[in-house]
């Protein structure tokens, strides 16, 4: 679709939201990423996965890392990482989060996109979910509206930021909201909370510290990753029984 007075093309499945920022206002120069062979990336990427991934899902990711490594010479997307663990650190961590994507959910929001970490990565591995990837800044939104198109991804790509106000595109009805890059006091859980559904999930990146939860959330599981000590995946789940005491 075109916006009157954008001058550029919005994919279809993207649909964008400016959020308090000019494009050429956030995000700097990045580092450069290493380059690594599609059949490298797709063993290291097999490796790395709790589940099988399809060629095709292969060879989305393998895409997205291609636009990665060449986007984040000029929009500092991700930091420095050693060539060794790229694939896992970023990736891997991703596909962790799949184990605990169950039951029949339909919809997936995930805030502060940046990369696509996990946001793009679960979309990719689970075409079934509708995911909706949020993101503040301007030019790590347009990567992921790039991005999305060139893998022919129907995500709905939100320039904006959750915090207590309403944003608009954002699906009435949420199963799953995942964070890897915001903190839990930066959910906007007063938007999101009454539309996560009850026995929907919070999927939290997260190190050591849990956070303090009141109900209608609790605890129910962490996901330790690969290769440290200190990171994990906590999930916490809108409890239908904290709603009944509420």
């Amino acid at each position: 679709m075109k916006h009157e007075g954008w001058g550029w093309w919005v994919p279809r499945c993207c649909v964008g939201l400016f959020w308090g920022g000019d494009l050429a206002q956030n995000g700097g120069m990045g580092v450069e990423l290493p380059e690594i062979g599609r059949k490298e990336f797709s063993r290291r990427l097999q490796a790395c996965s709790p589940v099988s991934l399809s060629a095709a899902q292969v060879e989305g990711l393998y895409l997205h890392y291609t636009e990665l490594r060449r986007w984040n010479r000029s929009v500092s997307l991700v930091g420095p990482v050693d060539e060794e663990v790229v694939v896992e650190r970023h990736y891997g961590e991703s596909l962790s989060a799949l184990p605990l994507l169950s039951g029949p959910g339909r919809a997936l929001v995930d805030l502060g996109s940046g990369a696509g970490f996990p946001g793009f990565v679960l979309a990719v591995a689970r075409p079934d979910v509708n995911v909706t990837l949020v993101e503040a800044r301007g030019r790590k939104w347009s990567f992921l509206m790039s991005v999305c198109r060139a893998a022919a991804l129907s995500c709905n790509c939100l320039n904006a930021r959750v915090d207590t106000s309403p944003v608009e595109g954002l699906p009435q009805a949420i199963d799953w909201i995942t964070a890897r890059a915001v903190r839990f006091e930066g959910l906007g859980l007063p938007v999101l909370l009454p539309r996560l559904n009850a026995g929907g999930s919070l999927l939290l990146w997260s190190g050591i510290e849990k956070p303090e939860l009141s109900s209608p959330l609790r605890f129910v599981h962490e996901t330790h990753l690969a290769g440290s000590n200190d990171r994990r995946i906590l999930k916490i789940v809108k409890d239908p029984e904290g709603l009944r005491g509420a």
